[in-house]
């Protein structure tokens, strides 16, 4: 079946058709870099703001996971941390869907509306989850923060200068096979091994 064909994602915009079929969703913080770097054609504002809004809400993830580790015991900690990193390996493995778009400009520039789009895309999403629970294992929210930004990163920018042409090539599919095996991976070494 091929990428026309298939109805259950349609993302337009302008001239522009992003069509997904079941197993090559994207990661929606991706679909959403894609949407506004060709929307904007502006590519370092967006970079930047996708920086600006990762680094913020993965440091309130990890602050959050830092502290729910002051109130549980190490235990306990080790099974919800186990059990999360397991969660996450089966969600990692459910396609996102694809952000709404507003076809209005950006009333307060391409910068500012990326930072909050991001922010709030991220809210609630599994690398915010994954980071709270990063933060909750190694105790460590810069090093933490700092990887996770930096992941974010490396996932979204590429995106934002390659656009469409990238996101056609990459096997969504077996990236988030590799990602939910690394989970599972931290999952039963936190629960076997430590």
């Amino acid at each position: 079946m091929s990428h026309a064909d298939t109805p259950d994602c349609d993302l337009r915009h302008g001239s522009h058709e992003y069509r997904c079929c079941g197993d090559a969703h994207g990661d929606k913080t991706q679909l959403l870099a894609l949407l506004l770097a060709t929307r904007f054609r502006a590519p370092w504002p967006v970079v930047a703001g996708i920086f600006v809004a990762t680094l913020a809400n993965h440091a309130l993830a990890s602050a959050v996971g830092a502290w729910i580790v002051q109130y549980v015991g190490p235990d306990a900690m080790r099974w919800i941390l186990g059990i999360s990193f397991l969660l996450m390996a089966g969600w990692t493995l459910i396609p996102d869907s694809a952000p709404d778009e507003d076809s209005a400009a950006p009333r307060y520039g391409v910068f500012l509306t990326t930072v909050v789009a991001f922010f709030l895309v991220e809210m609630g999403d599994k690398t915010q989850v994954a980071t709270v629970a990063l933060a909750a294992q190694f105790h460590s929210v810069f090093w933490v923060v700092l990887g996770t930004t930096l992941g974010m990163m490396l996932a979204n920018v590429p995106v934002v200068f390659a656009g469409d042409a990238l996101i056609k090539r990459v096997p969504l599919r077996l990236v988030r096979i590799i990602a939910a095996a690394g989970f599972a991976a931290l999952g039963l070494y936190v629960l076997l091994l430590t």
